[in-house]
Order: structure tokens, then sequence, then C-alpha cells
């Protein structure tokens, strides 16, 4: 086990948690077992990437470059840090994803909005003071990012959604590309009757567990206490 070193020489508690860890091998080429590795974090909005490079041993705060499109207002990240074709992926589930190539000397951050009608407006800022309306704001947040996921299956950034209401209606889509233009719907299931056949009442949306990394028309699901596989491809319950 290896331990980092303190942000800063400080003990505390790093207050954020977005961390990613990237690997490299054989100077980047991608043969042979991990000889280098990055962590980071997106801070302050992109004006800095917070990295640990394991050839230098330390922590620093980079300048990154903003590529196009830039971001179109500030981003929440609400889900754990993706690593996907050489570079490490934020997330805010209301709006998009930011990334960046850690190991550059000036990476370059990359945005790529949601699907089309995914995007949702910003959550409301509430008084810090108010614990109540904290929590509120929280719970919002939280009711929707259980009902989505970007994730890594078949060597493809993908992103999956269920619908709040209605069908129930689940929802893939696949990154185009590595440069992140734009994301294509593969597979849409109406979970309500796909549930019933299989068995499972569901009175509220169902939440996504996880995206099977093998298998891009598997998605796993939490249904009050079960966890739930779903055929994308055949549109059923098989677990």
């Amino acid at each position: 086990m290896l331990r980092l070193p303190d942000i800063g020489g400080s003990r505390r508690n790093y207050a954020l948690h977005n961390m990613g860890l990237l690997t490299h091998a054989d100077g980047g080429l991608g043969c042979g077992p991990p000889d280098r590795f990055a962590v980071a974090d997106f801070v302050l909005n992109g004006a800095a990437i917070l990295r640990f490079l394991s050839e230098e041993g330390k922590w620093k705060a980079v300048r990154p470059v903003h590529g196009n499109p830039s971001l179109p207002r500030p981003m929440e990240m609400n889900q754990e840090t993706v690593a996907f074709g050489g570079r490490l992926w934020w997330v805010d589930l209301t709006l998009g994803a930011v990334s960046v190539d850690p190991f550059a000397d000036r990476p370059e951050i990359r945005f790529v909005e949601l699907p089309s009608g995914s995007v949702l407006p910003a959550p409301a800022r509430v008084d810090e003071a108010d614990p109540c309306k904290v929590e509120e704001r929280g719970l919002l947040i939280m009711e929707v990012t259980n009902r989505r996921r970007i994730g890594v299956s078949e060597g493809r950034l993908r992103y999956a959604e269920v619908t709040p209401g209605g069908p129930f209606l689940l929802s893939s889509y696949a990154l185009d590309d590595d440069e992140g233009t734009g994301w294509k719907l593969e597979h849409q299931v109406a979970l309500r009757r796909a549930l019933a056949d299989g068995g499972y009442s569901a009175q509220a949306a169902p939440q996504i567990a996880v995206l099977d990394p093998v298998d891009a028309n598997i998605i796993y699901l939490k249904v009050g206490k079960d966890v739930v596989v779903v055929d994308m491809h055949n549109g059923n319950v098989i677990g």
C-alpha cells in the first residue's frame, strides 16, 4: 500500500472527494503493467487541476487549457470520477462531464453535455446556515443522481438514466467518440412493465446501481431492497 503525501503539508482532511486515479503503461503506449500513475482533482470549477504524479512525488496545482465547448455553468460533481480513454472524467449528473489528461503539461479541459433533454436547471442555491434547506437541497440532488450514472462498459463511455415517473423509462447511451462530441441512444426499456413481468413491483423509480463493465446490454438496478439485472437488448429482467 502506498500513502500519498499530505496536500500542502497539512494533515487536515481534504474537503473535496472527487479525486481520480489514472495509470499509464509502457510510457503511455498501453502495453504491459502500469509503470506510472496520476491522482488528480478538478478544483475551483476548472481554474486548476490538483494532481500528484508518481514520477514527481509531490502535489502540484497546474493551470489547465479550456477547450471547446466551454462550461455553461459551475459544475457540482455528484458521482465518482471515471477513468477512460487516457483521461479522468468528473461528472455532474444534472449537466454533463469534464475530462482532462492528468499527465499533460497543460491539461486541456473537454466538456461533454448530457444527451438532449437530460440537462436539468442548476440546483437552486440555499442559505448554508439553514440546515433544513441544505438537507432538502441535498435530497433533491440525490433523487436525481440515484436515477443516473456514467460509466465504462465494453470499452466505451456510457450514460444511463431512469425517468422519475410513468413507465420508468430506462435509456442507455454511448459516447460517439473519445473526443466527446455527443451521445448515441442505444436502448430504451419501459421498466414498470419489464419489472412486473419479472415479478417485481416498483412504486418509486428504480435506482441505477452499476453499469456492467464487460456487457453494455446489462444494467444493475436497485428496486426497493432488491438488486435487479436488466437486459437492455431484450428488454427484460434476467436476474
